[in-house]
Order: structure tokens, then sequence, then C-alpha cells
């Protein structure tokens, strides 16, 4: 019996009872354990960083720095209303057009594309994540905002502009330049993201299943709706956070067709501005430890939309989770 034990012992050298932890393994665990300590020391130290840079402003002007929208480096009177309310616009904006699209082309490419046709789709959506924001920038501002300004506002505006909700989205002059314009090329930034996740997703879902369906006669959109969707639902949510997240920080693009303009307007055609744009575009220029300190203040509030953001995903991703046995 103990030489058969012997025999079947998983490790050279060391009996079935042993119980002593190989070196190799030990240091495996501690480098891995330095690396994920090494994660949160980062982000702490980040953290730490903009909340002491931005102490001075938030003493200066309290909470009411949240809610105010005057920006003026010349009486060093700062407010972040008017950057936070630019950059949930835009990633709202962003969302609502790269959401669809993204799930589009995912079920495209893993469900109804020709086996010859699946690859060079899905090697085109890798490349749009590759190309540089200052690219889609400098494209949004010579291309997209002409376009914009000389038909699709112009159009938005005769179809929607009577309609009493929508007709205010659509106000302001059809220059081309303005929030909806930034919102359309973080869309455009953003859908690789979301459609490179969907499509790995869907492609998991096991084939058994969704031949089992077919083979009952349900169309190729039950079989999305009921076999698909449900099986990656947690891989959807976290990709659609993912391309939040992305949207939420963006910064040369957005700086570029915004009109980095400290104004509120209910129109999705003025100007507007963003936190990421506004460090972007001042931070060089800041004089003074106040008006540093506010764009520092800036950088904080963004770092914590960013981090209510990823919790609220986790939190979402853990109930959906905890609802897949029912």
């Amino acid at each position: 019996m103990n030489q058969a034990a012997e025999s079947i012992s998983p490790v050279p050298g060391r009996s079935a009872g042993s119980r002593a932890t190989p070196v190799g393994d030990t240091f495996f665990h501690g480098l891995t354990a330095v690396a994920a300590v090494l994660v949160l020391a980062i982000i702490a130290g980040i953290a730490v960083s903009l909340i002491l840079g931005s102490a001075p402003a938030l003493a200066e002007f309290g909470p009411g720095f949240l809610v105010s929208d005057v920006w003026n480096p010349v009486t060093n009177n700062f407010g972040a209303y008017v950057a936070i309310f630019g950059t949930l616009v835009t990633s709202a904006i962003a969302m609502v057009i790269a959401v669809p699209v993204s799930f589009g082309v995912a079920l495209f490419i893993s469900e109804l594309a020709p086996a010859w046709l699946k690859r060079p789709i899905s090697v085109a959506i890798e490349l749009l994540a590759a190309v540089p924001s200052i690219i889609y920038g400098m494209w949004g501002l010579f291309v997209l905002a002409p376009v914009m300004a000389d038909t699709i506002q112009p159009w938005l505006k005769t179809i929607f502009g009577d309609i009493p909700l929508l007709g205010v989205l659509v106000q302001g002059p059809p220059i081309g330049i303005g929030v909806f314009t930034a919102g359309v090329i973080l869309a455009i930034m953003v859908i690789p993201f979301i459609a490179s996740v969907m499509r790995d997703t869907f492609e998991v879902v096991p084939k058994v299943l969704k031949e089992s369906a077919y083979a009952t006669g349900a169309t190729t959109w039950e079989v999305v709706r009921h076999i698909v969707l449900p099986y990656t639902r947690t891989g959807v949510v976290g990709g659609i956070m993912l391309g939040l997240g992305r949207a939420l920080g963006e910064t040369m693009a957005v700086t570029f067709v915004i009109g980095n303009s400290h104004n509120i307007h209910a129109g999705l055609f003025h100007p507007g501005n963003s936190i990421a744009a506004t460090l972007a575009n001042e931070f060089t220029e800041a004089t003074g430890e106040i008006y540093t300190s506010a764009l520092l203040a800036l950088g904080l509030i963004l770092f914590g939309i960013t981090l209510i953001v990823l919790i609220a995903a986790r939190l979402l991703l853990m109930r959906l989770q905890a609802g897949e046995g029912r």
C-alpha cells in the first residue's frame, strides 16, 4: 500500500502526505500579490495627489464649486458645473449612439455574417480601436464638423424642431462645433471597444443551445433574445461600462470639436466644455495656486465620476450574476 501511494505521488521526491509548499509556488504567489498591491498603491497615490492638489480650491470655494457655472481665471473665480455637465451629456450622447450600433455589429459578426466576411469586419473594428484620439479629433474638426453644419444639424432641426421636448435639444446655431458633435465623435471612438467585447461574449455561447433553439423553429431574433442575451448579459454590461469609462475620460478628440465654451445651453448644437477638454486647454496656462488647484479639483471630480461608474457596474454585474440561477 505504501509503495503504491508513493508511486502516485504528484510531485517527485515528496510523499503523498506531505503538505510542504514548493518554492516556485511561494515565489509565484508573492509575485502576484506584489502586483496586486502595486496597482492599489498606484490608484491610492493618484487619489491622494489629486486630493492634496485640489485642497486649496475646495477650501476656497467649498461645495459651491460643484454647482457654480462661473469660470474666470482673471478674477480667480472657478466652478465645475459646466465641465461636469458637458462630460455627462457628451458621454450620454455617445452611449445612446454606440450601444445599439455596437450590438448590431457584434450580432452581425457572430450570428449573421458569412464566414468569409467575419474576419475582415473584425479586423476593421480592431483597427478603429487603434486609431489615436488626436486623429479622431482632427477628422472630426475638418470632416465631420462641416458635414454636421451643412447637412445633419439642419436636417435634425427640421425633423425635431417643432416637437415640444425634442425641439429644445436641437436648438443652437448649426455650426458643426458643439456638444452634439463631441458626443458623435465619442460614439465612434467607443464603438470598437463595446462591439469587440460583445462579439467575444456572443461567440462563447455554446452552439448546442442555439442549434437546439433553431431546431424548434426559433428565428434568429428569438435565439438572440432568449438564448444569447441571457447567457451573455454579464459580459454585455461589462462591455458597455468599458465604453462609458472610455467616453468619460476622452480628451483630445473632444477638445477639437466641443467648442470649449464655459456656458450651458439646453440645445445640443451649442458649444460647450468637458472636464478633460478644460484640463487639456488650460493646464499649461494656469498661473497661481487657486487656478492650478481648480484644475486639479476637476481631475479629482472626473476620477470620482469614473469610480462611481465602475462601482455601479460592479454592483449591477453582481446583481445579474446573483439572478442567473432563477
